[in-house]
């Protein structure tokens, strides 16, 4: 059983002893203490939170506990029951809500969930809030409402409809182009809230819909990661339909990948490069992606006289830096399209319409839009962490083999080699080590993520043995 517990929030398998899973009494142990500190910092007695989930299986149970502690702080809770992560994040500020929680561990396996907390702008909170968090929940310092100040509960699933809406109602997104287009596209939900939600867009934009694995029942038919191995069903459905692309999204919406019409990968790195490609060339100001994202975004940037800026890996960090230089669009290169002007979050439902305008502007197949991008290649890896392993130790030994080289330690470290690079970096969501490494061929960026985890094991084994 794994519990992880980080500023990112709350995440860890179903069941097993407390602290060791996430079991009952975690789940009400972090909500109580992320509430009490929203509710401190709304100075409300009856302040205000939005729920909802997504459709793994433990989500209604995890959603019980999640509600009656709220109510038992003195919440009004909006439930907004099977939602996507973008979805809730627009409520909030819609509801002008105080806080938001969002049940739903995003690309893990079904044994996970998480709470994601969000603040009242329905952003995720900050670091500094996230170590409160933290800090309460081990404290203990809670109190709860008496009797007579307890909270309610209401149910609400208009919040789907007005957030397509919102979209739709962009100058960014053209539905008339789309329609004319008469695209056909297969979807991928992976048997969770996309089969609800994607769909409703794509028929709200015209487009024929083919569903693939969009019950949401939460029994994920295959690997919820959209990353290629896990796509194969996808592609192939793509060409049996004769469709224009394919969509693939995770359990909870915030991440998107798309398909060509012959079956290759568009690849998950561009669909923020597409993206952006369409939004720079319609609003002022650069973008923003963290070190761990393609440089053909750079590449594309550039196409438009503007520069890409680099955060930390998180989608908070994203966003300050979105903030900072006042850029019009920004994400990650998992899929994750953030669009300012419609919420700072990411949103597969936003970058699927923005796309899909791009296309049918373009007058191109989508294997066409994906050539007129330049080719890079990302090898992404993952080694797990062995109990007492000293991570940072490690990342130093290489920042001091490397030092030479251009290099930064903003999170983890990146080291630059020419038009290469590699970034090396401890998750935040799971007991892992990544090692990302990009170059102009997958054989060329597998050679260097291979080297650079040889010499990562070399050192390791050093200060074993001292």
């Amino acid at each position: 059983m794994t519990l992880i517990r980080s500023i990112s929030g709350i995440r860890g398998t179903i069941g097993g002893a407390p602290g060791e899973g996430l079991s009952p009494l975690d789940v009400v142990r972090y909500t109580a203490a992320f509430g009490q500190l929203m509710k401190q910092a709304a100075g409300k007695a009856r302040p205000k939170a939005v729920i909802g989930r997504d459709a793994r299986p433990s989500g209604p149970m995890v959603a019980d506990l999640v509600r009656g502690t709220l109510v038992g702080l003195g919440y009004e809770v909006i439930d907004l029951g099977l939602a996507t992560t973008p979805t809730v994040e627009m409520a909030v500020a819609g509801e002008r809500a105080d806080a938001g929680v969002i049940l739903t561990a995003s690309h893990n396996p079904k044994q996970w969930n998480a709470l994601k907390l969000l603040n009242a702008n329905g952003e995720f909170i900050s670091a500094e809030q996230g170590a409160e968090v933290l800090r309460l929940a081990e404290s203990g310092a809670i109190e709860f409402a008496p009797v007579d100040a307890l909270g309610s509960v209401r149910s609400d699933d208009s919040w789907a409809g007005k957030h397509i809406a919102a979209i739709l109602k962009l100058d960014l997104v053209d539905a008339k182009a789309i329609a004319a287009r008469k695209f056909k596209v297969v979807v991928d939900a992976v048997n969770s809230v996309g089969g609800i939600a994607v769909p409703r867009l794509l028929e709200a934009l015209g487009v024929e819909v083919v569903k693939l694995y969009c019950e949401p029942n939460g029994q994920f038919p295959h690997n919820p990661e959209p990353l290629p191995e896990h796509l194969t069903d996808l592609c192939a459905a793509v060409v049996e339909h004769k469709a224009h692309a394919g969509i693939s999204v995770d359990p909870d919406v915030d991440r998107l990948a798309l398909v060509c019409e012959d079956g290759s990968l568009f690849g998950e790195e561009y669909t923020l490069v597409a993206c952006a490609d369409h939004v720079l060339a319609h609003r002022p100001g650069d973008t923003v992606s963290n070190l761990s994202s393609t440089r053909a975004l750079d590449d594309v940037a550039a196409r438009h006289g503007r520069k890409r800026f680099a955060s930390a890996v998180g989608e908070v960090n994203v966003v300050e830096l979105m903030r900072k230089v006042k850029a019009p669009i920004g994400g990650e290169g998992n899929g994750g399209v953030i669009l300012g002007e419609l919420h700072y979050g990411r949103d597969a439902l936003a970058g699927i319409a923005l796309f899909l305008t791009l296309l049918a502007k373009r007058g191109v197949r989508t294997s066409e839009l994906r050539r007129s991008y330049p080719d890079y290649f990302i090898s992404k890896n993952k080694v797990e962490l062995k109990p007492g392993m000293d991570v940072q130790a490690l990342v130093d030994a290489m920042q001091q083999r490397y030092q030479d080289r251009p290099h930064s330690t903003v999170d983890g470290l990146r080291i630059e080699f020419g038009n290469e690079w590699v970034h090396l970096r401890k998750s935040n969501t799971e007991p892992i080590v990544r090692i990302y490494a990009e170059s102009n061929t997958a054989e060329k960026a597998d050679a260097l993520a291979k080297r650079i985890m040889g010499e990562m094991s070399e050192l390791a084994g050093v200060a074993a043995e001292n």
